[in-house]
């Protein structure tokens, strides 16, 4: 689905998208009774969306795109309810991947993020568990392996193996910002000439910090003489992992429907269903907010957890920064000047190295 629908839009796909509403909880069953092409996004339905999308983590709008299509599409499965195995090209996503991910991460076994992507990470776990309870190690979850979770989980309960992972590996990595590979993307989603260029520039900016230091700065489009250009979020996502990014910042300039909405705020992997979240991507996301807020004077709208694709896909510590509101009258006049922009980029640069300072 590519097509963006909205409130007052009518036919099939309007009743695609109430049948997984209903299915989520959040549309009534009278809606299953409609006439397909009579089905009308009316004002109930516009409610249930942005419930839906406030749930996910994902920008909270009403209009179902392809990502809010694509979660309303993987919120439909439960754990048991199909065969879930790897297969690279076209990975398994669902909210049964993410019960698997998290019964598994519970158990202590290395799977990766709990994102609801069943990728090789958790393929690996799978087998490391197979092999644990003496069964064929396929990566194939099906009945078998479903009946050898429950048994586990009701023995083993809640833990947090998770948790002290990600502190191991977020200390072994703070050797110093030399040597790192840090993508920055300059995202342009919905942003006028002049959006782009104040995005660009400050990216930039960050770039040139960065790079005296010694970090490898790879960019997701074209800024200057950089080639790398990836237009959809998820494929600039995927291009920090074939690359191994150890961190991923997306910039971003805001805009909105009243004037009055102002700041800077900063976005991690987090999943408000599962508790779960990114441990180094708050860590790296608090650093950023907490230094861009203290170099200027942008009002402080705080760290938040978001699952959107770019902040779920990437393997790495990912931050998504919105740096200011273009329809605010003061965030558009400072976001217009190079020295504001350069001390932006300034506080960004600075918390990076902060983030990798190896601790005292």
């Amino acid at each position: 689905m590519t097509a963006l629908v909205s409130r007052g839009d009518t036919g099939p796909v309007v009743a695609e998208i109430q049948l997984r509403l209903v299915r989520a909880g959040l549309l009534p069953d009278t809606y299953l009774t409609q006439d397909l092409t009579s089905a009308i996004f009316d004002d109930a339905t516009d409610e249930a969306v942005r419930l839906f999308q406030q749930d996910r983590g994902v920008p909270v709008d009403g209009v179902v795109g392809a990502e809010t299509f694509r979660r309303l599409e993987e919120a439909r499965w439960r754990l048991g309810d199909r065969m879930l195995v790897y297969s690279p090209g076209h990975l398994l996503a669902g909210d049964d991947v993410r019960d698997l991910q998290s019964q598994l991460s519970h158990m202590g076994f290395a799977c990766g993020r709990v994102d609801g992507v069943f990728g090789p990470a958790t393929d690996a776990a799978v087998r490391e568990f197979q092999r644990g309870v003496g069964a064929r190690p396929d990566g194939m979850c099906g009945p078998d392996t479903f009946a050898a979770f429950l048994r586990l989980m009701r023995r083993i309960g809640d833990g947090n193996a998770e948790t002290l992972r990600e502190h191991h590996q977020l200390a072994q990595t703070r050797s110093g910002v030399a040597g790192k590979v840090v993508v920055l993307d300059p995202a342009h989603e919905g942003l006028t000439e002049e959006g782009i260029h104040i995005v660009d520039d400050i990216v930039a900016r960050i770039d040139g910090r960065l790079s005296i230091l010694g970090t490898q700065v790879l960019l997701t489009r074209s800024v200057h003489t950089r080639p790398t250009t990836f237009a959809d979020p998820s494929a600039r996502a995927r291009f920090a992992n074939e690359i191994d990014a150890d961190l991923y910042v997306s910039v971003h300039v805001d805009s909105y429907s009243s004037q009055h909405a102002s700041g800077v705020s900063a976005f991690y992997f987090g999943d408000s269903i599962t508790g779960r979240h990114s441990m180094a991507g708050r860590v790296a996301a608090e650093r950023i907010q907490t230094s861009i807020c203290a170099h200027t004077d942008l009002v402080d709208l705080r760290c938040s957890a978001g699952t959107w694709d770019m902040l779920r896909i990437t393997r790495m510590p990912a931050v998504a920064l919105e740096v200011g509101y273009l329809t605010n009258p003061g965030d558009a006049n400072k976001l217009s000047q190079p020295i504001f922009r350069d001390t932006l980029a300034k506080a960004i640069a600075e918390a990076i190295v902060v983030f990798y300072t190896p601790a005292g």
